[in-house]
């Protein structure tokens, strides 16, 4: 494949591969845990849910494990996945997979699409019929989008990297350069997890062609500077004790940035301990089975160990400088929610902000009605 070139890709996962990934799971030898009533009697805080204060309990992976081996059909999925169109393409020796689907209508407004771990692509596969077509979906045909969805470096069908640097700002350079080869002048890009944190980088390095970024999440902290506490609200108080609850129970975040390939060994050695090591962010905002479709793009691709290099990638990632990018926030109920004190040091262009009363972390999953109107009013202004 050329430097310039885009390739068709088509998922086609070998047999012999599901064969011992069934075989695998036959295999599974349950971690011993102490009893229900012992774990209960733990205090909980921030997103930690009762029966989970020590982590993944047997109760969430063992159902989902037998289902996985005795009633989930990969073959099912990947045919899903391989309905809408999608290419591969390499990018600084990086192969970068991509879907791609534009609207029928010519003046749609190109938006890309920018997952997080640990999802891939298909964190938003559900959405294009409605953000390509919204008129069959009952919304105003005006809002349709051409859709790039890439599956970031290190990740499920983009493959594992193999040089060191692919932080949030070199993944912002390489999306650049996708959507340039592409053709599009104008476009608009929307982000999750740590697709939140790429897509203000891109929409600032590629100003002139990325006019806006929507984003879940706004990563604006305390940065321990005097009378940064001042006039803050008691809802913006209650945020703060829930960001703390997050990040403590956040044990992805302090491993995968320290140690990801230790952390690899396990992984890719064994599904149950894929399962329980995505469940812990994922839980049961999907349906089972593409719960398990999205563990599956895992386990099939072995990127277990480059997507946790991710986290050390970016730990000593960056900017500097405030962002006056147009940037809009789309806050909901079950995610930790940014204070907008300092999410207003930090970005400077805020255009709008959004906080709905439902929905979590992976909105695209669980509340897919109010992302997908939030995206459209926002980039409304940008057509």
């Amino acid at each position: 494949m050329s430097a310039q070139s885009f390739e068709p890709f088509r998922i086609d996962i070998p047999q012999t591969d599901v064969d011992d990934l069934k075989e695998r799971l036959l295999r599974t030898r349950w971690a011993n845990e102490l009893p229900p009533s012992e774990v209960e009697r733990l205090p909980t805080s921030g997103p930690v849910q009762p029966g989970y204060q020590l982590g993944v309990p047997l109760s969430y992976v063992k159902p989902l494990v037998e289902r996985w081996r005795d009633e989930y059909d990969w073959r099912v999925w990947e045919a899903k996945l391989n309905e809408q169109p999608q290419f591969v393409t390499n990018i600084e020796g990086q192969n970068i997979h991509f879907y791609h689907v534009r609207s029928e209508r010519d003046d749609a407004f190109p938006l890309m699409l920018l997952h997080g771990w640990p999802n891939t692509s298909f964190e938003y596969f559900h959405l294009i019929g409605t953000l390509t077509d919204p008129a069959a979906h009952g919304a105003d045909a005006a809002d349709a989008f051409h859709v790039v969805i890439p599956t970031q470096p290190g990740f499920g069908f983009s493959g594992h990297t193999t040089t060191l640097g692919w932080n949030a700002g070199k993944v912002a350079v390489a999306y650049a350069e996708l959507m340039n080869r592409l053709g599009y002048e104008r476009y608009g890009v929307h982000g999750n997890d740590s697709g939140a944190i790429i897509s203000p980088v891109l929409a600032k390095l590629n100003r002139n062609r990325a006019v806006a970024a929507h984003v879940n999440q706004i990563f604006s902290f305390p940065r321990g500077e005097a009378s940064e506490f001042d006039n803050l609200s008691a809802d913006d108080l209650q945020y703060l004790q829930f960001l703390q609850g997050f990040v403590d129970f956040a044990i992805h975040d302090y491993s995968q940035m320290r140690q990801p390939q230790t952390l690899a060994h396990a992984l890719s050695d064994s599904p149950a301990g894929q399962l329980a090591w995505n469940g812990q962010l994922l839980g049961n905002v999907m349906s089972p089975d593409e719960l398990l479709t999205a563990v599956s793009i895992y386990w099939f691709t072995n990127t277990s160990g480059s997507s946790a290099r991710n986290y050390s990638e970016n730990r000593n990632y960056a900017d500097a400088e405030p962002s006056d990018v147009p940037i809009g926030l789309a806050s909901f109920a079950n995610d930790f929610r940014p204070i907008r004190k300092f999410a207003e040091r930090d970005f400077t262009n805020i255009v709008s902000w959004s906080e709905f009363d439902r929905g979590g972390h992976w909105a695209a999953h669980d509340a897919p009605d109010l992302l997908v109107g939030d995206i459209r009013q926002f980039f409304r202004r940008f057509r």
